[in-house]
């Protein structure tokens, strides 16, 4: 028999006068799977409310909370769908490309399954060798992995070389008791649960095993299937309370690129529930960890509101725009993402409103942000960055004849008849109506294309079959085609370099243009330029001008001429360390008056002594090279890491030169040019 188990919670000492609704409320508290301490706030505000009369306000605030805290999901998860394969296919369907970011979510699943198949270990501590090995018998046939020990000094043994789940003791036993090995086990093991099994059963020796941290008590004689139910009861808590924390992932890219959809498609894998927020200006504190319950109207936050909509403790969730989240006088929603997010802390996350902690660990949270830079380091450091670059113009064509045609045919009615876009048209369609990373551009364009079909077919009462849009019919449904590879057909000049940016857009190219004119030895600098580009172009000059003779320049020609930098497009604020490297072939390229070449593109961040440091955002890039068709990317030595790290299918088709120095950019980007030596 079972002498003692864990009390079951009190009930509130609720009166026969009080209300019915406070009557139904206490019996809904004491059934329900709610952790203690959440039923002990419970009980206390029950209590309190049994002293306030009904028609006050703050008795209907108290009654909404304990409706809130019963509609939590305390204990209630979803279980995973861990099949690999079909995640795989799943990922596949939804997306193509992204190879990286698919291999990190099943990687998660794999380490999932493995913890998952894992067979719980017992260890059977019993000096009656009768008992010991039935109770061994029993639990391995249960499919456990079981080992015994006579005494309490081979059992601290057995647990130096092994890892267990739970541990079961009699209590009496010669060398070492039950309640001893217990303190021990718990000092050095507390992940270990201890059963406790005695035929000296008291309540006292019940009580003062409990204080230690026993899970359970059981009286000899007992039944095998006290047993059996005690250590099913251990470990489905054990594997609860210690299941597997969800990773906090922070899909990284410029729009388009399909963030959100594969945290749906990352849902779909796991059969977990979705849940979606955006953090695009949020600016109040409360929104994330809720309100005080101060006055009528209160809420938790949106954390909380979600959790409660979906009904679990695990659903996958994600929060857009984390770079856009604002900040002012009501309080700093970042710093609160920080216990959110935190595997260290989110365990016990308290929301103003519930009071009481709340279990978040077993959430997958997916947060997706364009650029990093506006991100606080502290909350960066509590993600992991998995990067989301644009896609190629061949991966384009592709998703377009496989999700984005498809897609628009159905929402333009085209279901009955839909046309065919031939690869050529697609192609075209990328090409000269579209510039960006991603897809939302090229997904208009197509839908342009479609209601253009479907108005044909209405207003010109023209047969409806299906058709075939070929390469030559863009121009007529599109119009004229608004963009050109400028660096493919322009020409060298002198005192025009190429640069490769990185913008919350993606990749692009960037002309740096110089020129000199009369005048003192100013330096002008134009182009609604930040801080660090305009100290990045001060510092090329002064390397420049100390190098004069090295590079063939007369020192009279700084003196006699003032310096203008202009970067284009002057409406859009441009900042950054990347440009350095540009800035100085351009500087170089009017001194020498050599032009220089517009079909080589550089990147880096140049110091005063001439040195290249490395910059970031070399993938998207060099995808902006790609488009523009550049040939050559001069990039920083310390870069070439980076440059190895990226697929294959990104870095083909450009010659990729990695240099330490401005003199070796020079020789790349301005043909002709020759050094002195000094």
């Amino acid at each position: 028999m079972r002498f003692f188990k864990k009390s079951e919670p009190e009930e509130p000492r609720i009166d026969s006068d009080s209300s019915e609704e406070l009557v139904v409320l206490s019996r809904r508290v004491s059934e329900s799977p709610m952790p203690p301490l959440v039923r002990d706030a419970s009980m206390k505000e029950m209590e309190r409310l049994t002293k306030i009369h009904p028609d006050s306000s703050e008795y209907t605030i108290g009654i909404t909370y304990l409706a809130y805290l019963l509609s939590m999901p305390w204990r209630t998860r979803t279980e995973d769908n861990l099949d690999i394969r079909r995640a795989r296919v799943i990922l596949d369907e939804d997306h193509f490309a992204l190879p990286e970011i698919k291999e990190r979510i099943l990687e998660y699943l794999a380490v999932r399954k493995l913890r998952t198949e894992r067979r719980p270990s017992i260890l059977v501590v019993e000096d009656e060798e009768i008992t010991r090995k039935n109770l061994v018998r029993v639990l391995s046939k249960e499919g456990y992995e079981t080992q015994a020990a006579p005494n309490g000094i081979e059992a601290l043994s057995c647990l130096r070389e092994h890892s267990f789940d739970v541990m079961i003791t009699d209590l009496k036993m010669d060398k070492l008791d039950g309640i001893e090995l217990l303190k021990r086990t718990k000092e050095t093991h507390p992940h270990v649960s201890v059963i406790i099994i005695t035929g000296y059963a008291t309540v006292d020796s019940a009580v003062e095993a409990m204080k230690v941290g026993a899970a359970d008590y059981i009286a000899k004689p007992f039944q095998l299937d006290d047993v059996r139910s005690a250590v099913r009861g251990v470990l489905e808590q054990k594997r609860f309370d210690h299941e597997m924390q969800g990773p906090v992932l922070c899909f990284v890219g410029p729009p388009g690129t399909g963030k959100t959809s594969l945290g749906r498609s990352v849902a779909r894998a796991l059969e977990r529930r979705f849940v979606r927020i955006s953090l695009a200006g949020m600016k109040d504190e409360a929104e994330i960890r809720g309100h005080r319950r101060t006055y009528s109207g209160a809420l938790p936050g949106r954390i909380i509101q979600e959790i409660r909509r979906v009904g679990c403790v695990n659903p996958v969730f994600m929060m857009d725009e984390v770079d856009k989240i604002g900040r002012e006088f009501k309080g700093d929603p970042a710093a609160a993402l920080l216990e959110v997010l935190d595997p260290e802390q989110n365990s016990r996350f308290m929301d103003y409103y519930l009071d009481v902690p709340f279990d978040l660990s077993q959430v997958m949270f997916i947060l997706t942000a364009n650029i990093t830079d506006p991100i606080p380091s502290p909350l960066l450091d509590r993600m992991e960055m998995l990067p989301f670059s644009g896609y190629t113009d061949e991966e384009k064509v592709e998703i377009a004849a496989r999700y984005l045609v498809p897609r628009q045919v159905s929402e333009n009615g085209l279901e009955d008849f839909p046309p065919t876009f031939k690869q050529e048209a697609l192609q075209r369609i990328v090409r000269e109506y579209t510039r960006e990373a991603g897809l939302r551009e090229l997904e208009r364009q197509i839908a342009a294309v479609c209601r253009r079909i479907a108005r044909d077919f209405v207003q010109m009462d023209t047969e409806r079959r299906s058709l075939s849009v070929e390469g030559e019919d863009v121009h007529n449904y599109l119009g004229p085609r608004r963009y050109y590879e400028e660096i493919a057909e322009a020409k060298d000049r002198v005192g025009v370099a190429t640069g490769l940016v990185r913008t919350e857009s993606g990749g692009s190219i960037m002309f740096i243009e110089a020129t000199t004119m009369k005048g003192r030895g100013s330096l002008i600098l134009t182009g609604s330029l930040g801080e660090v580009m305009r100290e990045s172009a001060q510092a090329a000059l002064s390397h420049i001008r100390s190098n004069a003779e090295r590079f063939g320049i007369s020192e009279d020609r700084f003196l006699e001429n003032d310096v203008h930098v202009h970067v284009p497009a002057g409406a859009v604020p441009k900042d950054g360390p990347s440009a350095g490297l540009t800035i100085a072939v351009a500087l170089l390229s009017v001194f020498t008056g050599l032009p220089a070449s517009r079909k080589v593109a550089c990147t880096g961040e140049i110091t005063l002594t001439g040195r290249i440091l490395p910059v970031a955002g070399l993938r998207e890039k060099i995808l902006a090279a790609k488009r523009a068709k550049v040939e050559t990317v001069i990039l920083p030595e310390r870069n070439r890491t980076d440059l190895e790290m990226l697929p294959e299918r990104i870095r083909t088709g450009i010659r990729f030169q990695p240099i330490d120095s401005l003199e070796e950019a020079m020789k790349e980007s301005i043909p002709g040019i020759r050094l002195n030596s000094v």
